[in-house]
């Protein structure tokens, strides 16, 4: 006998499950709901190709030449390179007998409250993957940022820094900076597409196949993203690494960072874990010449790095490996 995953397909047990004592549609408590704000801040901009976008960037300039009388300078000329930011697709389906949703007190509700549930899901995918995807070893993924920023960098303009003294092993977090833009760094989507963000779409009553390969009537729903992220400028973005899960003081590290980015990082946006963002929060507590609260465009209280909105991204894990 086929055994049926109860969690590919909806069960009698689920159908109980979102009843509530007189019968009725049950309103679901979503305990796995998470906070991952850089879904609410990204711009998206349609990709020049179909599933990648191309980049070109300058990486020198003419110096020019100081001549003397009666004598010529040399040619000069900037130099570019091409840079190919792919497209990642992110799809999952729900199935559903028939049966089953038809009997639930408020069948539109019950598709909608599955519905709600893979959305929340593939936002937490796609927000990890915004962090830690890579195409270089999952080339069905987009690029993230932690594999743009996977090393200590030295220099003036440095974009990743350690932050005090680093955890061993993979027990280290991040806070993440980014200028938005759409010409330093954006989100993106299949050209010629005409969504962006998660889609769903309700695919309605088909015939499904049970483990035996034995038809019956049910529902389909089809959820997906396309999407990659393009960084026009790699100073555009910036990682303050090596961070213990124990409160430690970051504020100079993230001066430094900000001061390397363009324009002193004006318009960046901090990202950060829970633990991180609590310690910040404490901080902001005690230190009111720095740290200061504001209101965002909702209307939401938001947490501030001088004039740098600090966000919660609970993607972002406590389990990064040690930067060298």
């Amino acid at each position: 006998m086929a055994v049926l995953n109860a969690y590919q397909q909806l069960t009698l047990k689920e159908l109980a499950n979102r009843k509530d004592p007189n019968g009725n549609a049950a309103v679901i408590a979503e305990l796995l709901q998470q906070t991952n704000d850089i879904l609410k801040d990204a711009i998206w901009l349609e990709a020049n190709d179909t599933f990648s976008h191309r980049i070109t960037q300058r990486y020198s300039l003419p110096a020019g030449h100081w001549r003397n009388l009666n004598a010529g300078v040399a040619k000069e000329a900037s130099a570019t390179r091409v840079v190919n930011e792919v497209v990642g697709t992110l799809e999952s389906y729900s199935e559903s007998d028939k049966m089953l949703v038809d009997a639930s007190p408020n069948p539109a509700q019950f598709r909608m409250d599955e519905a709600s549930a893979f959305i929340e899901g593939l936002a937490q995918t796609l927000a990890a993957a915004i962090v830690y995807g890579n195409a270089a070893t999952d080339p069905e993924k987009m690029t993230g940022l932690a594999p743009r920023m996977d090393s200590l960098a030295t220099g003036l303009y440095s974009n990743v820094l350690a932050v005090g003294t680093a955890g061993t092993g993979s027990l280290n977090t991040s806070i993440y900076m980014v200028q938005w833009g759409p010409r330093s760094v954006h989100m993106m989507y299949p050209k010629g597409h005409v969504n962006f963000g998660i889609e769903h779409r309700d695919l309605g009553e088909v015939t499904l196949l049970d483990g035996s390969s034995n038809p019956y009537q049910g529902y389909r729903d089809w959820f997906g993203v396309r999407a990659g992220l393009a960084v026009w400028n790699e100073r555009c973005i910036a990682r303050a690494a090596n961070m213990l899960a124990t409160s430690t003081t970051i504020d100079d590290t993230l001066i430094k960072l900000l001061n390397a980015m363009p324009n002193a990082g004006k318009g960046a946006v901090l990202y950060c874990n829970k633990t991180v963002f609590d310690w910040l929060s404490i901080d902001a507590k005690d230190k009111s010449n720095v740290w200061y609260r504001g209101n965002d465009a909702w209307g939401d209280e938001v947490l501030m790095f001088r004039t740098h909105p600090v966000r919660l991204v609970e993607q972002i894990t406590q389990t990064e490996g040690t930067l060298t």
